[in-house]
């Protein structure tokens, strides 16, 4: 009996010391799989270039794309002095806008995407292939001013975002000139040469988009474009009072997908992927990834549209307001005590693309309330007569 008891005892014990290092076990993967998902694309800086080719007030839409995604990688972490913004065009000052310094991507007018802090590093005449080019490749005469460089290194993860018109193997700049497939190909692989970037995500919003990446041969260059060889790149969003369509249909819903997206969020590129299928956009999007090393299941969404932000970590106590007496410090607790500080509340940009346009407040056309008096007097003039008509006055 006492003998049965013990190896009971030494059953229980066994099992708890089992299930006690199962635990540990599966809790030190999970620690593992979480600080490799973070680690994983061993980058330590991220760069943005987005080339909008097109002039002309008619292609309105292909600055708000691009404003659309600068717009997007700003709020995600990116700052002005990691984005290479290239305009075509200055929609915003163009005197058919009849909302002066605004560009919207929606037609409610609610979504101004040129905002107050926008950073134009090259306009106008200044957006040619060969600056283009100059700024992937670092080829640049001594005088260029550091805004208009891209100042990336082999830790660099660089989001490349152009949107014009194309054709089958090329994008046209300023209807004036155009870059080969061929000739940006050669310029990513001369950026690979070079050590100018870690991973790379080439995304094209044009007609015939993904006949530009088809002649990719560097690694780690992942691509997605908005329609396939033979098919255009619809716009989207027609708005009257402009006179133009204000975005094209793919930016369209990758705005909207990316204003779901935070700096910690987990959607990672298999979710980019399926932001348009073809119900939406009309034509057929289409992405390439056999030159990227990684399972686009663990490349997350951060990884190219957000920021890596240096952390250092000290035990030590950090005032945020240096030299401060005991009893301001005091009356400063109490008064954040007292006056909880919040932020502005602001819309959301999806509540914004949904909802339906006010209804203005009507107003009674001109000359109408002349007209109803003069219809009133008639109808007394004639129920009356002339001698009673003083009887309105």
């Amino acid at each position: 009996m006492a003998a049965c008891r013990l190896v009971s005892w030494y059953l229980t014990v066994f099992t708890l010391l089992f299930l006690f290092c199962y635990r540990i076990t599966v809790a030190t993967d999970e620690i593992e799989r979480q600080a490799n998902q973070f680690f994983g694309s061993g980058h330590t800086n991220n760069w943005a270039v987005l080339v909008c080719t097109s002039r002309f007030w008619f292609n309105y839409r292909h600055v708000a794309n691009t404003l659309s995604v600068y717009r997007s990688v700003k709020r995600l972490g990116i700052p002005d002095s990691h984005i290479v913004l290239m305009l075509a065009d200055d929609m915003a000052c163009n005197h058919r806008n009849p909302k002066p310094a605004t560009v919207f991507s929606h037609k409610n007018m609610e979504l101004n995407v040129y905002g107050d802090d926008v950073e134009v590093d090259y306009r106008g005449y200044e957006v040619t292939v060969e600056n283009f080019l100059r700024v992937l490749t670092g080829r640049f005469p001594p005088s260029t001013p550091r805004s208009k460089r891209l100042l990336s290194d082999d830790r660099s993860n660089i989001l490349i975002y152009m949107t014009g018109h194309g054709g089958n193997g090329f994008l046209k700049f300023q209807d004036s000139e155009e870059i080969s497939n061929v000739e940006l190909a050669d310029a990513f692989e001369q950026m690979w040469q070079k050590r100018r970037y870690n991973e790379l995500l080439f995304i094209i919003d044009t007609c015939q988009g993904a006949s530009m990446y088809e002649r990719f041969y560097s690694p780690n260059v992942m691509a997605l474009a908005s329609s396939q060889v033979g098919e255009d790149s619809l716009s989207h969003q027609p708005d009257l009072a402009i006179g133009v369509h204000l975005m094209d249909r793919y930016t369209f819903y990758l705005l909207e997908f990316l204003e779901d997206i935070h700096p910690a969020s987990q959607a990672n590129m298999n979710d980019l992927f399926k932001v348009c299928p073809k119900s939406l956009c009309v034509s057929t999007p289409g992405h390439r990834i056999d030159l990227f090393q990684r399972n686009p299941r663990s490349v997350l969404i951060t990884d190219f549209f957000g920021s890596v932000r240096k952390v250092e970590i000290t035990t030590e106590t950090v005032k945020l307001i240096p030299n401060i007496s005991e009893k301001d410090e005091k009356l400063t607790e109490e008064v954040m005590l007292t006056e909880p500080q919040k932020y502005v509340e602001q819309m959301p940009v999806a509540e914004i693309i949904h909802q339906k346009p006010k209804q203005k407040d009507w107003h009674p056309p001109d000359g109408f309330i002349l007209g109803l008096w003069t219809l009133i007097i008639l109808v007394f003039f004639k129920t009356y007569g002339i001698k009673h008509l003083k009887h309105i006055f």
